[in-house]
């Protein structure tokens, strides 16, 4: 099946439609070409942007007057076959565009990650994770060839087996500084209507992560993720595809995910609510904007509850400042916001979790193991160990901070690289240069840097990253 549209929208009357119109392929190298002549009518010592309306980044970036490359027509799913289980898209087509469009083929992503807007494009430059990834791998490990727009103008299609074979490995976590991705073909699997779920109480870590570790081993689930409430009581829910369902919840409006872990020890879910189970409240995130009384949601209403909401009220609180306002008219201390992802090797896991009870007061932390999916294969650029089930720590919120600055996020970063393990570069980051370089693998990185964009029109990882507030 081909298909051509950025979102669902209302057709147009006959008497509009375009009597010639491009075919999918046609309409996306037309769309290229703009993007192309774009950036080559930029002057040649101009810094080269994306102007972007939204994101899922979690960091300040550093203001500029410079025009950026308007991707905002690169939305459309332009093929999905079933046959071959691959889909092609442009590189701002959302996960929640691409599920819709596989559905009713009974496919999706190996790996869709747990935000509806988050992008194909962007889930590959800058990682992502969700509880089929310890089978799956990341987004980037079912890519199968992307097309990129390099820094220095060019148009270049990269595949494992081909001449930019190094940019295809490079290209994951280097977040647009070695070019865009116009176009990418993804694999997908076979769904069935829905999930069941099983969550399963632990009251003690190291009990907990063997069972992690021995149930990925045994691929006894198609789906495995934990929540963790406190230091005994954690919750490991095994997700398994099946035909039928006695019964099915909804967490799309009134009722909150999150909490029915506690509640209920066997759920049910179609198969694309499974998928969404965290968009709906942000994991947990939406209870500190108050959303989750249910006179609240009564009153916004299902089409206000999703992620990228929450994401415009937090970056309008976080320019302003107004939380930390709010907290020193009223006599408290200002608060450091700490989020972050992080693996860390399922071994060093429990003492991991220890650390983040003594010293990073937040609850709960979302737990997704991850391995990866090809062991003869290299991502430079964010190695991890093949032989190695490594446990994603999903922590998001502020904490107490008297003194200001980023000591949390420094604890964090300084424990992860005791333990072996990497932090995913989407929001605040604060390693100094020598050691980032070290840790994201900065010679693989320079060889790239210089043949895709050897005039430097973009930022590089490190400037992009840490040192661009």
């Amino acid at each position: 099946m081909v298909l051509d549209k950025p979102s669902a929208s209302p057709p147009r009357p006959d008497s509009q439609r375009d009597p010639h119109p491009l075919t999918p392929r046609a309409g996306h190298d037309a769309r290229t070409g703009l993007l192309r002549d774009q950036l080559r009518a930029l002057p040649p010592d101009a810094p080269v942007r994306l102007a972007k309306r939204t994101s899922n980044l979690f960091r300040p970036r550093a203001r500029t007057t410079a025009p950026g490359l308007d991707v905002s027509s690169l939305t459309h799913v332009l093929e999905v076959d079933p046959v071959s289980r691959t889909a092609d898209v442009e590189g701002m087509v959302t996960y929640e565009q691409l599920v819709d469009a596989t559905l009713p083929h009974g496919l999706m992503p190996l790996v869709v990650p747990q935000l509806k807007t988050i992008t194909v494009g962007g889930a590959v430059t800058g990682l992502g994770i969700e509880s089929s990834s310890f089978r799956g791998g990341m987004p980037h490990e079912s890519v199968l060839e992307l097309e990129v727009l390099t820094g220095d103008g060019e148009v270049v299609l990269a595949r494992p087996d081909n001449e930019h074979a190094a940019l295809f490995f490079g290209f994951p976590n280097s977040y647009g500084t070695l070019g865009y991705a116009l176009r990418l073909r993804v694999e997908l699997e076979p769904v069935r209507p829905y999930v069941r779920l099983r969550h399963v109480r632990f009251r003690e870590p190291s009990a907990y992560f063997d069972e992690l570790a021995r149930t990925c081993a045994e691929g006894v689930a198609d789906f495995v993720d934990g929540t963790v409430f406190g230091p005994d009581e954690l919750y490991l829910t095994l997700g398994t595809f099946t035909g039928e369902a006695p019964r099915v919840s909804d967490y799309t409006w009134l009722d909150v995910y999150y909490r029915s872990i506690r509640e209920h020890d066997i759920d049910y879910l179609p198969v694309r609510d499974y998928l969404w189970r965290w968009d709906t409240d942000w994991f947990w995130c939406s209870r500190a904007l108050g959303v989750q009384h249910r006179a609240v949601r009564l009153l916004l209403g299902p089409r206000r509850l999703r992620s990228d909401v929450y994401w415009k009220v937090v970056a309008f609180d976080r320019r302003h400042q107004l939380s930390n306002r709010v907290r020193r008219l009223l006599g408290g201390p200002p608060h450091e916001a700490v989020i972050s992802d992080v693996e860390v090797p399922v071994d060093a896991a429990a003492e991991f979790l220890d650390f983040l009870h003594r010293e990073i007061p937040l609850s709960p932390v979302w737990i997704c193991p991850v391995r990866q999916r090809h062991p003869d294969r290299q991502w430079p650029l964010y190695e991890l160990d093949p032989d190695v089930l490594y446990v994603n720590f999903g922590f998001w919120g502020t904490v107490p901070n008297p003194g200001g600055g980023s000591r949390h996020n420094r604890l964090v970063e300084d424990k992860v690289a005791e333990l072996g393990g990497r932090k995913s570069l989407y929001s605040e980051t604060f390693y100094d240069e020598e050691s980032f370089w070290r840790l994201y693998n900065g010679a693989a990185y320079e060889r790239l840097r210089s043949r895709y964009d050897p005039r430097g029109r973009l930022l590089n990882l490190y400037d992009k990253c840490v040192a661009d507030r």
